[in-house]
């Protein structure tokens, strides 16, 4: 059993019982991991919990980009514009196994919202704002030379295109792997816990009441400062601390739907505008093409925000305005998702129209309240929340704290020489796993870009545990990929590995019904669940594959 691992939840939370922490982060989406991963790393006793599992919210289910904001550009966000689009470049040396360079392409349309010279202006622009290094600069199209890149792209009225450089991460991995590397540096932190209520002293905040959502038992936990870093929920905890007043949160869902390739040919990820002027990705990936977003003001479930037949029905609409030849159907999708962005309300302003920008505050109680913000951001918005923290410190304190150590650390599974190197990681490794287990090179490939250096310890894992393999009814890659995310990533529930450790309940359902009830028996084994509990977790998993296949 490791340290960060499913079975030893129980005993991290008792740990956390004993100390008393420098800081504890509420919240374990991309922002409270990266607070996590910069506070103990630059010495800072630090824990963590999340009412759900790890990236759960919002942090699975966006665009699944690190992009540098050119739609921000467009509302004159110059600054954000230069800071997420350096950080990208940051993401992307740290950890490239999760994240890579995707060319994108602009189609310019008469009449559409971009013109030829106010797009070449604006990606110049967006370059020189963004620091793109020479080899993935923009450049400009004519139109054969758009269709020539996505021939389905719609003819009429093309007048050609920009090309420039996205990067397309898996944005619950970058959150598991950041949090990963937060625990390899000290801080603990614990999945499918609660806070309940805060405790006080004097007026000010000192600790949380903590409930296991699996057990039911509850912890206080004690703390210097306490971070509310919880996205959607963020008013949730400023409620409870009695704080909300001034800004406040403006919830939007976005939508995404997944289309085989086999329906859908995409060749090239496109951005496009839509006939009411908003602006939609279509992305290949691994075999599908995935196509989003919607930007609609939401006030229901938060924890469980669903896709509507009007969502799907809008997106299907775009796809066949700007691919008219394809004339996708509802019966195409085959999965589709739904996350909630948490953006400060400016009144008046349109969802798509409101700022991503972040902003913190800190209550007279203490308490310290990170929201809005980007997935591309999320190291420089954990550095200055870090730098306010220790801001608070007395000189002693202070003075043994390092300085900001995140800029140039690889996150877990990113030790593989840097960006540069990791072509020839992916080789080096991918031949090791044909060798070793005779994986078809698509399979061992997959494999080394999913857990980068960490493939290693999946190596092992693989030699360890082939008669368990066998005995489960489980291929050798899959047996082991859930070893390992029980192991190490503490995958606590059949949902937590399906969506967030692979992916595959959003780009391979197929995948998830022809393995689902080998793994669950898996785990029913390793957690030792009763009939019923074994039950309860089958139901949840059809539940989620029911919401994902079909519209409410």
């Amino acid at each position: 059993m490791t340290y960060f691992s499913g079975e030893n939840r129980n005993n991290i939370l008792a740990e956390m019982e004993t100390e008393v922490f420098d800081i504890f982060i509420i919240g374990g989406g991309i922002t409270g991991a990266g607070i996590a991963l910069d506070a103990s790393t630059r010495g800072l006793k630090t824990a963590l919990v999340e009412m759900q599992d790890f990236a759960a919210g919002t942090s699975s289910r966006s665009t699944k980009l690190v992009h540098g904001g050119l739609r921000y550009l467009k509302q004159f966000e110059v600054g954000l514009v230069a800071e997420v689009g350096k950080e990208r470049a940051i993401v992307f040396e740290n950890g490239p196994h999760v994240t890579t360079p995707e060319w994108m392409l602009l189609p310019i349309h008469k009449g559409g919202t971009f013109g030829k010279f106010s797009t070449s202006i604006g990606l110049r622009v967006y370059d020189f704002l963004a620091g793109v290094k020479k080899s993935e600069r923009r450049t400009m199209l004519s139109a054969s030379e758009t269709l020539a890149k996505e021939p389905l792209v719609k003819k009429e009225g093309l007048l050609g295109g920009g090309y420039y450089v996205e990067y397309r991460t898996d944005d619950a991995r970058l959150t598991i792997e950041v949090m990963k590397k937060a625990v390899e540096n000290g801080a603990k932190a614990v999945n499918y816990s609660k806070v309940e209520s805060f405790i006080y002293e004097n007026g000010k905040v000192k600790g949380v009441i903590v409930i296991d959502v699996v057990t039911g038992k509850e912890y206080s936990i004690f703390a210097k400062k306490i971070i509310n870093a919880t996205g959607p929920w963020v008013d949730t905890m400023r409620d409870a601390d009695k704080s909300k007043s001034g800004k406040v949160l403006r919830l939007t869902k976005g939508v995404h739907i997944v289309i085989d390739q086999t329906r859908f040919p995409l060749k090239q990820a496109i951005y496009y505008d839509t006939p009411d002027g908003r602006m939609v990705f279509a992305i290949p990936r691994d075999g599908k093409a995935y196509v989003g977003t919607t930007d609609t003001f939401y006030q229901n479930d938060t924890a469980h925000p669903t896709v509507t037949k009007e969502d799907r029905d809008y997106l299907i609409e775009t796809i066949n305005y700007m691919f008219p030849d394809v004339k996708v159907a509802d019966d195409d999708i085959e999965s589709s998702w739904a996350g909630v962005r948490p953006l400060i309300y400016e009144e008046g302003k349109d969802p798509s129209e409101i700022s991503r920008k972040d902003e913190i505050w800190q209550s007279e109680s203490g308490l310290i309240t990170i929201a809005g913000g980007k997935l591309t951001g999320y190291r420089k918005m954990a550095e200055t929340v870090v730098d306010l923290v220790a801001k608070s410190l007395n000189e002693k304190e202070a003075r043994s704290l390092h300085a900001c150590q995140t800029k140039t650390l690889p996150i877990s599974g990113g030790d593989v020489g840097g960006s540069a190197n990791f072509q020839a990681f992916i080789a080096e490794k991918t031949k090791k796993l044909i060798f070793d287990f005779s994986f078809s090179k698509e399979e061992a490939e997959r494999l080394t870009r999913l857990y980068g250096s960490n493939i290693e310890t999946l190596i092992d894992i693989m030699w360890e545990t082939g008669k368990k393999a066998k005995e489960a009814q489980l291929p050798t890659s899959i047996y082991a990929s859930l070893e390992y995310g029980i192991r190490y990533e503490m995958v606590t529930k059949p949902i937590d590995y399906l969506i967030r450790r692979t992916g595959a309940m959003f780009f391979n359902i197929e995948w998830v019904n022809q393995w689902k009830r080998q793994i669950i028996s898996t785990m029913a084994t390793t957690f030792n669940w009763t009939e019923e509990e074994k039950e309860s977790y089958e139901a949840e998993v059809e539940m989620y594959i029911k919401e994902a296949s079909k519209a409410v």
